[in-house]
Parts: C-alpha cells; sequence; structure tokens
C-alpha cells in the first residue's frame, strides 16, 4: 500500500537534490521560505491561544495546536525545504543507493542553516510590525518559549524523535490519498497530534525563540536556553525522521526492492502478475 508513497518521496528527494546541484543559494533560498511559513503557523497558534490564556482557560493549548496546522499546509501547497522532512527523504533515498551519504549531510546542513535564517527573517519582520509588543499578546508565546529552555536534555531528545516521526507521517501518508480534502485533514490532525502532545519540533521551536528574542522575553530565554534546546531536539528530529521513518521504511520494504530492481519497476511487475492470475 505505501509503495505509491515511497515512489513519491524518492522523487521528491532527487528533485531536492537537484535544486541544490543547480544552485545552492536557490536551495537555501527555499528552506529560509518553509521556516517563514513555519513562522506564519507560530503566530496564528500562539496569537489564537493567547485569547484563552489570559483568562487561565484549558483550551489555550489544543486552539493553539489546532490553528498551528496552517505552517504545514503552507508548507505542503507553497513549496520549501524543511530540514524535518528531509531528514526521512534523503535517508531513505541514501539507503535505495540514489543518493549518497556525503550530499545528504550537505543538503541537511544548508537546509538547517536556511532554516535558521528564516526563522530570523521572519522574527525581524514581527518585530517591526509592533503587533506582538503588548503583554497582553504576546504573553502565551513567551511562557511557552520560556518553558522550553528548561527542559532536561534527555526528554528534549526524545520528544523531538516522537515529534518528527509524526511530522513525517503528516507529509508521507497524504501522498496516496485522492483529493485535496482527505490530504489536508490528514496533515492537520497529525500537526495538532504532536502539537497537542507536547512533542519537540526544531524549526517551529527556532521560530518560536527567535520571535520570542526580539521581544520582551524573560531573562532565562536566552541564546544559552536556545541553543541548549535545540541541539537534542534537532538529534532527536533527525532519529525520527531518519531512522523510524527512513530506515524502518526501506527495511520494511526491502525484500520488495531489493536487487537495484527500482520501486517503480517492482509496482509494475506485481501489476502484471496480478493481470496475469485474473
Amino acid at each position: 500500500m505505501e509503495y505509491k508513497a515511497l515512489i513519491e518521496v524518492e522523487k521528491l528527494a532527487l528533485k531536492k537534490q537537484d535544486i541544490y546541484q543547480k544552485s545552492t543559494l536557490i536551495y537555501i533560498a527555499r528552506a529560509m521560505l518553509a521556516s517563514m511559513f513555519i513562522g506564519f503557523g507560530v503566530i496564528v497558534a500562539f496569537k489564537t491561544g493567547n485569547f484563552f490564556y489570559l483568562e487561565h482557560s484549558p483550551f489555550a493549548y489544543p486552539l493553539a495546536a489546532l490553528t498551528f496546522g496552517t505552517a504545514i499546509i503552507l508548507i505542503a501547497y507553497g513549496g520549501g525545504d524543511l530540514f524535518t522532512g528531509d531528514t526521512f527523504y534523503y535517508t531513505f533515498a541514501a539507503l535505495r543507493k540514489k543518493m549518497s551519504w556525503g550530499v545528504v549531510i550537505r543538503l541537511w546542513i544548508y537546509c538547517y542553516i536556511g532554516n535558521i535564517l528564516g526563522a530570523i527573517v521572519f522574527a525581524l519582520f514581527i518585530h517591526f510590525t509592533q503587533l506582538f509588543n503588548d503583554p497582553n499578546v504576546n504573553g502565551f508565546l513567551l511562557s511557552v518559549a520560556d518553558n522550553k529552555v528548561h527542559v532536561p536534555t534527555m526528554p528534549l531528545f526524545f520528544r523531538g524523535i516522537l515529534c518528527n516521526w509524526l511530522v513525517c507521517l503528516a507529509f508521507f501518508i497524504p501522498m496516496t490519498l485522492k483529493g485535496d480534502g482527505p490530504k489536508l485533514f490528514t496533515m492537520m490532525l497529525f500537526v495538532f497530534c504532536f502539537f497537542i502532545s507536547g512533542y519537540e519540533h526544531s524549526i517551529a521551536n527556532m521560530c518560536t525563540f527567535a520571535i520570542s528574542l526580539v521581544l520582551e522575553h524573560p531573562v532565562s530565554t536566552s541564546i544559552r536556553g536556545v541553543v541548549h534546546n535545540l541541539i537534542p531536539v534537532t538529534l532527536g528530529n533527525l532519529v525520527g525522521g531518519g531512522f523510524m521513518m527512513g530506515w524502518m521504511y526501506y527495511y520494511a520494504n526491502k525484500p520488495y526492492v531489493e536487487k537495484d530492481v527500482s520501486i517503480e519497476d517492482k509496482e509494475v511487475i506485481s501489476l502484471k502478475e496480478e493481470d496475469n492470475l485474473s
């Protein structure tokens, strides 16, 4: 059932590699675009949740989780390159020997740099709008950002694993669905699951921290605190996308794609065998 989606994963990875080979700057620009889309999701989520946060309502986090889905829709339909999703795509392509590990690592690094730059640029945009300067507006975001820098390293790592596992599934599962409605619903549902569960997404955290740092933030929300969060979360995201998705799907489908037979060819062979039996 997942063969068609895996075909798309491989094609997508190779397409991203082609963009990088043609222009590193364009690849970085696409990565910046993706994190800025995440930034839009962060703003919508925390501004919506803030109305309930001010009233000490338990609905603050669920509403934020629901509206954060804006980000994944923007990325899925607006384009861009996100480090977290690329951990899955490139790992699978590399295991299939369609990409070299050297290229994969370079792509991850450039994508991560682009995501950081995009988060910083978006935070500056928010700063100049002055829409988040009022404590009655930014309280929820600053509170969440400050809580993130106080979580111990090991929990951050495992939250990062679970987060990117779900996020990659949010992009992977809709690949075989027909129609925009089911795709949008599935993506929103999976993003809601990771957000409401309290898992950690490195790029979403980048944007949250970047916006917090350009506002009147708590002293504890410092660059040191940001680094303390992002290193284990990023490594966790890498394991979640690379191992739990990339390696696991490769291993689970290895009997069908070994002997260097492409997934596409294998699917055609399977369809022919079904025709012969019928």
